[in-house]
């Protein structure tokens, strides 16, 4: 821990009080320098974090839709330019030349922040401070990956993974009139899934072949990966439906091998998910604001950081960590 002097906004910019922010497992690879994309571009010395919640302290010359006092969150986007071609075409998250919070601009493990007015989110009071944070990465990558991958009701939807992110998409699945079904190798993990309304459960360690137990389900319309494995990615493709979608959120540290054959006899689609745009955020507050979509949170002082993100490493955690400031 550093004591750091309090930023002062500029012009389009306001000084954020923060007051909790989530703990993500990007932080750590970005900690460790596993993600040689990033490098390049990360800012050194670097504060981390990009699941920030907190109340607008100073507002920047030319701030007008944002007021001192305000609720707002700010994301893993911290800017886009608005006028490259991504931009234009509403994929902002592909950007050139977009500046990333907590990796090219300081992020949210510290008491104040500095953002941009344009892209900082305005959060429905329904929602506390540390409930909101998980969903500004966690929540809005899931979310961007369904919208993409055609989510609608009454399609089948296989979660590979029912951790952090996993079950946010089992809520958000649900919310849609879908049907939700959670694949994990953790009894606990599934127990969640089912509390949080999978109709289905499938244990990868057991004793059933996953892919039968999908294809005599029909297999699924969408199967969703939030997994870093790369045996997920194995399995997965041999449970989605034929016409189906592959989403891609986790990212396995080795390459995946993929059948074209499969792909192609079957006609499957993949789709992946970079987070989200300021649109697809609006769009999940506004669901989680009528209590459809919960994260499942443990808060740590933000003097436990260092803690949190060993946790993370180990895998030692059930749904979010958010560090906040009282």
């Amino acid at each position: 821990m550093e004591e750091l002097p309090v930023p002062e906004p500029g012009p389009g910019e306001v000084l954020i009080k923060v007051r909790a922010c989530g703990v993500c497992h990007s932080d750590l690879h970005l900690a460790e320098g596993d993600w040689d994309q990033l490098k390049p571009i990360t800012k050194l010395p670097l504060v981390l974090g990009h699941e920030v919640t907190g109340t607008v302290e100073r507002v920047g010359e030319g701030v007008t839709d944002l007021a001192v006092g305000d609720r707002v969150g700010v994301p893993w986007l911290h800017w886009t330019c608005g006028e490259c071609e991504y931009c234009r075409e509403g994929r902002e998250v592909l950007c050139g030349k977009q500046m990333i919070t907590g990796v090219t601009v300081d992020g949210g493990y510290a008491e104040f922040l500095r953002a941009k007015a344009s892209h900082a989110a305005k959060l429905p009071a329904a929602l506390s401070f540390a409930e909101a944070a998980p969903l500004l990465c966690a929540g809005l990558t899931v979310y961007r990956a369904l919208k993409s991958a055609g989510l609608a009701a009454g399609k089948r939807v296989a979660v590979f993974g029912v951790g952090g992110l996993g079950h946010l998409a089992i809520q958000i699945i649900k919310a849609r009139g879908a049907v939700p079904i959670a694949v994990d190798m953790a009894e606990d993990k599934l127990a969640l899934a089912c509390e949080l309304g999978a109709a289905h459960t499938i244990n990868v360690g057991g004793p059933e072949n996953p892919r039968k137990v999908m294809r005599a389900l029909g297999g699924a319309h969408i199967v969703m990966v939030t997994s870093g494995s790369k045996a997920a990615y194995e399995t997965a493709l041999g449970c989605v439906r034929k016409g189906g979608t592959l989403a891609v959120v986790g990212m396995p540290p080795e390459p995946v091998p993929v059948s074209m054959v499969a792909l192609v006899a079957g006609e499957i689609r993949l789709v992946a998910s970079a987070v989200g745009t300021r649109e697809d955020l609006r769009e999940l507050l506004d669901l989680a604001a009528t209590g459809a979509v919960r994260c499942r949170i443990e808060t740590l002082p933000l003097e436990e950081a260092a803690a949190a993100l060993a946790r993370v490493k180990r895998a030692a955690v059930t749904g979010r960590l958010v560090l906040v400031n009282e």
